[in-house]
């Protein structure tokens, strides 16, 4: 396992798709001067010519953690990650109803310190990639379920456009906060 910065504040973004986790990455990263790590899965399935399976899951997960470790040297006191390996968890186990260990072995290790977690009460967006649109407030659930299951800080993420940045603002603000004291 790389090694993490411990004095930069990493801070994921987690919740079913089409809820703006890729737009806010970028928006807080941008706000706070800082980075964002993009989600890999896109890229990496826009290359394939053929359906997923496990094992890319597993490959796409460990490319994110590289490059999060990568970009970790260039961030400025903070680090938004568009996607971890909770969702990484839940699309195994609910594709493949199974999960590789090293992803469920490697969520502890790498929890963040704040999660954002994005309520589905935006429009669904199409997208050649997306492949639930009518599952979006099971997977919230679910996702909450993990957090709790890990201790994790979160705060939960609704709204739209401005709103929902401004939600998202206040939320890592309130934990700076609170991190301060």
């Amino acid at each position: 396992m790389a090694q993490k910065a411990e004095h930069i504040i990493r801070i994921a973004l987690i919740g079913p798709e089409s809820t703006a986790k890729s737009t806010l990455s970028e928006a807080l990263a941008n706000h706070y001067n800082t980075v964002w790590v993009n989600e890999h899965s896109r890229a990496y399935l826009d290359k394939i010519s053929r359906d997923y399976t496990l094992d890319d899951i597993l490959a796409i997960a460990k490319q994110q953690l590289q490059t999060e470790n990568e970009l970790l040297k260039k961030a400025n006191n903070l680090l938004f990650a568009d996607t971890e390996l909770i969702i990484s968890k839940v699309w195994c186990e609910d594709v493949f109803q199974t999960c590789p260990p090293w992803i469920s072995e490697n969520i502890l290790p790498y929890k963040y310190d704040l999660y954002l977690l994005t309520y589905p009460d935006l429009e669904w967006q199409e997208d050649p990639l997306r492949e639930n649109p009518h599952r979006r407030p099971f997977f919230y659930d679910w996702y909450e379920r993990e957090l709790k299951n890990i201790g994790a800080e979160y705060a939960i993420i609704k709204g739209s456009g401005d709103e929902r940045f401004r939600h998202s603002l206040e939320a890592v603000e309130n934990f700076l906060q609170k991190a301060k004291k």
